[in-house]
């Protein structure tokens, strides 16, 4: 009787062990979609097609403004970058009073755009010309997918942006 208890205990234990090595562990899993969420990332910025899409503004001096609530975006193409992003911050020259583009509206061909991939994120800078200022975006892609685009122009002063790289979204043609 006791020989077949120890069989029987012997043969639950060796088929609880084998599922359990067949199972990933949550750290595996995590480790993998970290994998993953790189390679899209990489794949994205090595396209040069892509755009950032923010969720906090860090104008000069300001706290910290919740931009989910906002539609704004920075769309990066080799031969056009185009920006919707609000500003808050201080204007010097060039921007009306009372004005009803408040914000960092923007489209042009870049004069200069430069991909660099450093130890822990890609560092992108592109300079563009708009139709009364000249716009400098430096944009850092971290690897797991969270970006941060500063914009420094002529006219205002740096915001900074939080926020997180996407494909951009083909648009139907009717």
């Amino acid at each position: 009787m006791k020989t077949k208890t120890a069989i029987l205990v012997l043969f639950l234990s060796l088929i609880v062990t084998a599922s359990y090595t067949q199972e990933k562990s949550k750290k595996q899993l995590r480790e993998e979609r970290k994998i993953e969420k790189e390679k899209q990332i990489s794949s994205l910025v090595d396209s040069k097609e892509f755009v950032f899409i923010g969720r906090t503004a860090l104008g000069q001096g300001f706290r910290s403004i919740d931009l989910t609530t906002n539609s704004n975006y920075v769309e990066f193409k080799p031969d056009k970058i185009k920006s919707e992003m609000p500003f808050f911050g201080i204007g010097y020259s060039g921007i009306a009073y009372g004005s009803s583009d408040g914000g960092l509206n923007f489209e042009g061909s870049p004069k200069e755009f430069t991909i660099e991939k450093g130890r822990k994120a890609y560092q992108i800078k592109a300079t563009v010309k708009g139709d009364t200022d000249v716009y400098l975006l430096f944009l850092s892609v971290f690897f797991e997918g969270d970006a941060t685009l500063t914009i420094n122009s002529n006219n205002r002063s740096p915001i900074s942006y939080n926020g997180e790289i996407r494909p951009i979204e083909k648009k139907e043609v009717k």
